[in-house]
């Protein structure tokens, strides 16, 4: 444990431009130990990722790094990464010290099997024939717990779960025994049970092996569950590091203290629960796909994405969805828009039954039920400036009487959504991510929706800027008045926003009840299961 295998001594990094350079890491210096985990946080743009990709020289061809970073494995002589050719870099990427990035999907190739991509590693760091690596890397499926190992060696990417792909990168950087593993975000954009799953392979493997492990994520409770140390990192520079229950219980950087303040804590009890009217029914809602074998013959199985659903949603209430990945919360969003269609059931709006409507006679509704989506870049168009952009949906809904009092209008919900005047005339390009979900909420509430659909909208959001956007929703809740559902697979969000939760399960609501009941006493073995998959009970623990 007291053996560093990786010191970082006055590490700069900047970006050169035409106009000017940028600096994005600003001389920083930390050691690694063997047998460890050290944790880096910080916010997007913080420079945890650029340090990180410093360390294996896959910075883009116009940074410049300066200082030292010094590597030593065991029984070699010291090197300085910064300073190895191309080729002496290949030697140790992978083979001595091996990465697993954010997003599995393009990390992989898509052309290739999962078992053949992991055999290549295999083969060209330990140079053995084909049939040996083919059983070291099934042996390496079974080591990171895949289902059907054999079966998953002949798969390709998109035809599993970003769980299982996941796994894969995993059992390929774990392919030739690294002395160093960097694990950058790889599990940001996971359900929470995949989460938990991936973290306790990680520590499992790092305890089996020995090898030190520098874990990125912007979450300080995931830094809790993993971590031994932890350093912070914020605007390029580190403000404060040490042992992770230190830190944790003693933070003495203001930033760390509001990193740890941004944590979603007691909710905003509202009074939606006393009202009774409701303003969306949801009887016996079905969305089924057919499971065609043959284009000559007619399905008979179906894939039963909603099945039977019935709730309400009172006026002024926020009712939390959750479930994992494939359970339809985002199917049961959409087909409450009518944006696919239900294959039986009722959805009823202010008493307009919508799933009997036309496109037509739903054209002139659609103003009264907006949705906020989980990826806000995709939502804008990226030729429009955003005062454009939220404008164009009052115009085509016939709000206001000319362009000039609606241009008035959406400077007033810039502003309502803490953002200024002067970004009328800006690029969605020009904004960061939890600005754009700003600006994404502003053009919701342009046509004052009486109901709006909240999917996934903070789950790619740092904590504080997801503390500041469900604290916006809030106020913007007690100022409009409107109803809403609020889809997510994050039950610690979920709580701190809703009034009442529903549990989906493969199709079904499995359990119902108030945020509190749902949170802290949970009946159905699924919920439990959810519940206990949270990161972040550790650092519970720790602050109080």
């Amino acid at each position: 444990m007291d053996s560093p295998i990786l010191k970082i001594n006055n590490l700069s990094v900047s970006f050169k431009t035409e106009e000017t350079e940028m600096a994005a890491v600003k001389g920083i210096s930390f050691s690694i130990n063997s047998g460890e985990i050290t944790v880096i946080v910080g916010e997007s743009g913080s420079g945890k990722s650029i340090t990180a990709l410093s360390i294996l020289q896959l910075l883009p061809k116009q940074a410049i790094a300066k200082g030292e970073i010094i590597f030593a494995k065991q029984n070699a002589a010291p090197i300085n990464l910064l300073q190895l050719s191309p080729k002496e870099i290949n030697k140790i990427r992978g083979k001595d010290i091996a990465m697993i990035f954010q997003e599995p999907m393009t990390s992989l190739n898509p052309v290739l099997t999962c078992g053949s991509q992991v055999s290549e590693a295999i083969q060209l760091h330990k140079n053995i024939p084909a049939s040996n690596a083919k059983e070291e890397t099934i042996t390496l499926f079974e080591k990171v717990k895949l289902p059907e190992p054999a079966n998953i060696f002949d798969k390709y990417p998109h035809q599993i779960s970003g769980g299982q792909k996941q796994r894969v990168m995993i059992a390929m950087a774990m392919s030739c025994n690294p002395s160093l593993l960097i694990a950058d975000e790889p599990t940001t954009a996971l359900d929470v049970t995949v989460q938990k799953t991936i973290i306790n392979l990680i520590k499992e493997l790092q305890q089996q092996t020995g090898m030190a492990v520098i874990f990125i994520t912007h979450d300080l409770g995931l830094a809790a569950e993993i971590g031994d140390k932890v350093i912070v990192m914020q605007k390029g520079e580190i403000v404060e590091q040490g042992n992770i229950q230190d830190v944790l219980q003693n933070p003495q950087h203001e930033y760390t203290k509001a990193l740890l303040s941004c944590r979603p804590g007691e909710r905003n009890i509202t009074t939606a629960q006393q009202q009774s009217r409701s303003a969306l029914k949801v009887e016996n809602l079905k969305v089924y796909y057919p499971q065609k074998h043959s284009i000559f013959k007619k399905a008979t199985n179906y894939f039963k994405a909603i099945d039977d659903v019935s709730f309400i949603v009172n006026k002024g209430e926020t009712i939390g969805l959750v479930g994992e990945s494939g359970c339809g919360k985002t199917t049961l969003g959409r087909a409450i828009l009518q944006l696919i269609p239900a294959t039986g059931g009722n959805i009823i709006l202010d008493g307009i039954n919508l799933a009997s409507l036309t496109d037509k006679e739903m054209q002139p509704l659609r103003k009264n039920l907006q949705i906020v989506f989980q990826d806000p870049y995709g939502s804008l168009n990226p030729r429009l400036t955003i005062g454009e952009a939220i404008l164009e949906p009052m115009k085509v809904h016939g709000i206001l009487t000319d362009n000039h009092k609606r241009k008035e209008r959406v400077i007033e919900l810039l502003q309502k959504v803490k953002l200024e005047p002067s970004h009328y005339n800006q690029y969605p390009h020009q904004f960061s991510g939890g600005q754009r979900q700003r600006i994404c909420i502003a053009r919701a509430l342009a046509l004052n929706p009486s109901f709006l659909i909240f999917d996934e909208s903070v789950s790619a959001l740092d904590v504080s800027v997801q503390a500041d956007v469900l604290n916006l929703l809030n106020d913007l809740k007690k100022e409009f008045g409107f109803s809403s559902i609020f889809i997510s697979h994050d039950l610690t969000i979920v709580h701190y926003i809703s009034d009442r939760i529903l549990v989906m399960s493969k199709g079904k609501i499995v359990e119902e009840g108030t945020a509190d009941e749902i949170y802290f006493n949970p009946k159905n073995e699924y919920t439990k299961k959810l519940i206990a998959a949270i990161p972040g009970k550790t650092i519970t623990n720790l602050l109080h």
